[in-house]
């Protein structure tokens, strides 16, 4: 048979392989790699010996865990093979390489036929555009239909399936009007417009074969051959990132496809400069020094990149549609600090994106979302591999999510002193599974362009909380109609804070409904077990619905929730002795089946959560004072700019349309890669303690002389430092904390680390959170991690102050002293320590000293401070 594109390919062809859980997947591309001549033996799942299932886990259960890659050549063309994992637990490792994929084969079983997962995986091909060959295999079993299996595709996935080993260009021809008119004229359809019939989606091959018996698999590698087009790619560098690994050393690897121009070793890609380009196959490499447009590789020397996302100009990212619906707390063994743990757990965050690691700061417990129990023995054994520590996990809990039901108008103020900004955002429900869209409909002679795009940076940044269980938000459109910026006052982080609690406020006034995950269900019975499953399902809250099957058995299909469905499987193998067959398949959120249950489990109160907070910050006086999110309309400085016909006075022209990774771009990054640190306890201290809705004053706290004692180190006497720099009340202020110094330096804490280190860290981290409180700065606590074997320069967010855990052979002192070189003259920079070697470096920076023992007393002072005027009186 000619090649549809008369040519070979003169850039490498992706194709993924894609099937449910034991449909023979990775048989089958053993079985294509070795006809291929890619590889000399040819290996078993059950022999635990497959070139491309390589990690211990994946041979010892027989599944794909991790997608993996391998090339062939066939017919002077190049083709690289990505295989994924077939077990719904891992779904999203497959959703995330379909986007890299130029053409997909879905394998299914003849014996099992159409899979709920197998649905699953069509509409995300569909979604992203894909080509697909559909392989049936095991038909040398016996009880295999081809004819029923041919229907079944045409119900289930497509009428245009059409039976590729025997071709019937009829068929072909009832697919496409160009067809159709080759096929009247000469009773046959060209490889050329099969080729883009295929292409373009209009007809989906189908090849029946055994992958373990080799029967099949010429044809349906000559068919992807001959039907299979190379897309047409740009001179101007950009690529796809579909994954972040490590290697065994530990090494950070970004997983992409080159989408356009070529990627060359040592070339930047931003500011990050590539160091090395890897084409793997199974779990070996090979390092090239370029790789042309369609070349799927591993790049080290990135750190900034992310699953899904687009590098260079002409494409978006990829939003993931697959994600976890179970939520799972970790339990840690004794004498673990979850705080580091949490840190070490962001960068296995990188590579699987779909986890959502969550602090509770309530509780101090880490939280993860996972697909499902089999992921949970993976991760398990990751923890333990690379973290050394055993964990354990609770009993999963659903998932919920929130929306509105009908349309809000928040507003947000925040004003403390010497700090203003006013939000205004229209809050509007959505269509179902459309998740968060933001944009911007207000006039420039309102508010600034600038400072409309950081208000909606601030909107994509965060994930934003509902009022009811405070779970996630979806299926909502939020726009910005109004706002106002003060010409002196205003800094970036004050929008920050009025745009969430205009969200915030928001929420509050409209209805808010709860959501849960739904199953779409296929439940197979005989007919003496159609009554008990009835009764079940209508026990569960499901809708659903009976049609006949083939002989004596009934088939159920509905919707239910995953809440009551999930574990539905084990009733029926008891009470069918084993015959009933229930297929699932994730149906997106719906309005929660109990919600009055649920919301009372959770005991959610949103005027008492302190960092989603509901209400605003005015200003009178010279004092910040609270305005309960009730009274913030009556008090708000801009006109509500929404009437019942729409935004008054706005411009729908205007709308700011950007991507988050493009918003991200429209503020300045400071060198640690971290926000402005909220200052907004300078003036609220615990305003919300008692959970009412009376207005709380608080008395204006004198911060001239504190803000000196501060950077001159306490109480010390500035006429024994001479030389020491003047501090410029008008820069960004740092505190930099030698952690482990100041901890053998405080009595307290001192007593604590001979009992238990990590107990003595936190409570370092505990008093430093009060301290930034008061004063304000951007506080940076350093603690030495360089005799951890393999660790990384570590960033986290506690609370309101950052933590940097330092690289190997890196000790606190040297990462001060660097930061200290590189912001000494840009910034005030102040490091509390006692080390004398560090201190006649750090003056020669520029910066300002604070030793242990007068930081000690500052602390001290500032919490018989906050005793005196805030936690002894009332409001």
């Amino acid at each position: 048979m000619e090649k549809g594109n008369d040519m070979a390919h003169s850039n490498p062809i992706t194709i993924g392989m894609l099937a449910h859980v034991d449909a023979g997947k990775t048989t089958l591309s053993e079985a294509i790699l070795y006809s291929a001549g890619s590889i000399r033996k040819l290996g078993r799942v059950d022999n635990q010996d497959t070139f491309l299932d390589t990690g211990d886990m994946e041979r010892a259960r027989g599944i794909t865990i991790f997608s993996k890659q391998a090339a062939y050549n066939y017919n002077g063309s190049s083709y690289t093979l990505l295989d994924t994992p077939g077990h719904v637990d891992f779904s999203a490792e497959t959703e995330r390489t379909l986007w890299v994929l130029d053409a997909a084969v879905l394998v299914i079983s003849g014996m099992d036929g159409v899979q709920g997962h197998t649905e699953t995986l069509w509409s995300l091909l569909k979604r992203l555009g894909i080509p697909v060959f559909i392989f049936v295999n095991k038909m040398d079993q016996q009880g295999t239909n081809r004819a029923r299996i041919m229907e079944q595709l045409k119900n289930r996935l497509s009428e245009s399936c059409v039976d590729f080993n025997n071709i019937d260009y009829e068929e072909v021809a009832m697919c496409h009007e160009e067809a159709l008119e080759q096929f009247l004229e000469s009773a046959h359809v060209d490889d050329a417009l099969m080729s883009r019939m295929i292409m373009e989606r209009k007809m989906f091959p189908v090849y029946f074969g055994s992958a373990l018996r080799m029967n099949g698999v010429e044809e349906l590698i000559n068919g992807i051959d001959t039907y299979v087009s190379c897309p047409d790619y740009g001179e101007e560098f950009s690529a796809k990132v579909y994954k972040i690994t490590r290697d065994d050393r530990g090494e950070r690897l970004t997983h992409l496809k080159v989408c356009g121009g070529s990627l060359k070793s040592k070339m930047l890609i931003g500011n990050e400069k590539v160091n090395q380009i890897r084409v793997y196959a199974g779990d070996k490499f090979t390092s090239i020094n370029e790789a042309v447009a369609g070349t799927v590789c591993a790049v080290t020397g990135l750190s900034e990149t992310k699953a899904g996302q687009f590098i260079g100009a002409g494409g978006e990212d990829n939003i993931p549609v697959l994600e976890p619906v179970l939520n799972y707390k970790l339990n840690l063994p004794a004498g673990t600090d979850p705080v580091a743990l949490l840190s070490k757990l962001r960068t296995l965050e990188e590579e699987e994106p779909e986890l959502h690691v969550e602090w509770d700061e309530n509780f101090k417990e880490i939280h993860v979302s996972v697909m499902g129990p089999v992921l949970i023995e993976v991760l398990t054994n990751i923890i333990r591999t690379r973290f050394g520590v055993d964990v354990t996990f609770g009993e999963g809990s659903i998932v919920y999510k929130e929306t509105i039901k009908n349309k809000a108008y928040g507003i947000g103020h925040f004003e403390p002193l010497r700090h203003y900004a006013e939000v205004h955002l229209l809050l509007e429900p959505g269509e179902p599974g459309s998740g968060m869209r933001y944009e911007c409909h207000c006039s420039e002679d309102i508010l600034d362009k600038n400072w409309q795009r950081l208000v909606y940076t601030h909107l994509c940044e965060k994930m934003h909380r509902g009022v009811l269980t405070g779970s996630e938000l979806t299926d909502m459109k939020i726009t910005l109609v109004a706002g106002r910026a003060h010409p002196k006052h205003t800094e970036g982080g004050d929008f920050r804070q009025a745009t969430y609690r205009a969200v915030r406020q928001g929420l509050m006034q409209a209805e808010s409904v709860l959501l849960e995950p739904f199953y779409v269900f296929s439940l197979e019975v005989k007919r003496d077990y159609v009554g008990r499953a009835m009764t079940d399902f209508e026990r569960m809250g499901a809708a659903f619905n009976m049609q006949e099957a083939d002989g004596d058995n009934v088939v159920i299909t509905g919707e239910g929730p995953v809440s009551v469905i999930g574990n539905y499987q084990a009733e029926v193998n008891a009470y069918t002795k084993g015959t009933g067959r229930l297929a699932l398949k994730m149906a997106g959120y719906r309005p929660c089946h109990n919600t009055e249950e649920v919301i009372e489990k959770f005991g959610y109160e949103p005027e008492r959560d302190t960092r989603n907070p509901v209400d605003s910050v005015f200003c009178a006086g010279g004092s910040g004072y609270v305005v309960p999110w009730n009274e913030v309309r009556e008090h708000a400085h801009v006109e509500i700019a929404v009437t019942d016909s729409g935004v008054a006075g706005g411009q729908s022209d205007r709308e700011v349309k950007l991507t988050a990774k493009q918003a991200s771009r429209t503020v300045s990054d400071e060198w640690i890669g971290t926000d402005e640190v909220d200052r907004i306890l300078n003036e609220t201290y615990f305003s919300n303690s008692r959970g009412d809705n009376e207005r709380r004053k608080l008395s204006k706290r004198k911060a001239d002389t504190a803000v000196g004692r501060y950077v001159t180190g306490g109480n010390a006497n500035v006429k024994n430092h001479p030389k020491a720099p003047e501090y410029n009340p008008a820069k960004k202020s740092f505190l930099l904390v030698d952690g482990y110094n100041i901890i053998h330096a405080f009595k307290e804490l001192s007593e604590l680390a001979q009992v238990n280190l990590d107990s003595a860290r936190g409570r370092l981290l505990d008093i430093l959170c009060n301290y930034q409180a008061m004063k304000g700065c951007e506080l940076i606590a350093v603690f030495d991690a360089y005799r951890v074997p393999g660790h990384d320069e570590e960033f986290i967010d506690f609370h309101n102050i950052h933590v940097v855990f330092t690289k190997t052979a890196e000790t606190a002192d040297h990462y001060i002293e660097k930061f200290a070189h590189e912001n000494g003259k840009k910034y005030n920079v102040t490091v509390a320590t006692s080390d004398g070697v560090e201190q006649v470096i750090i003056r020669g920076q520029g910066c300002l000293l604070i030793s242990a023992r007068e930081f000690e007393k500052e602390i001290a002072a500032m919490e018989e401070h906050l005793r005196e005027n805030y936690l002894n009186k009332t409001y």
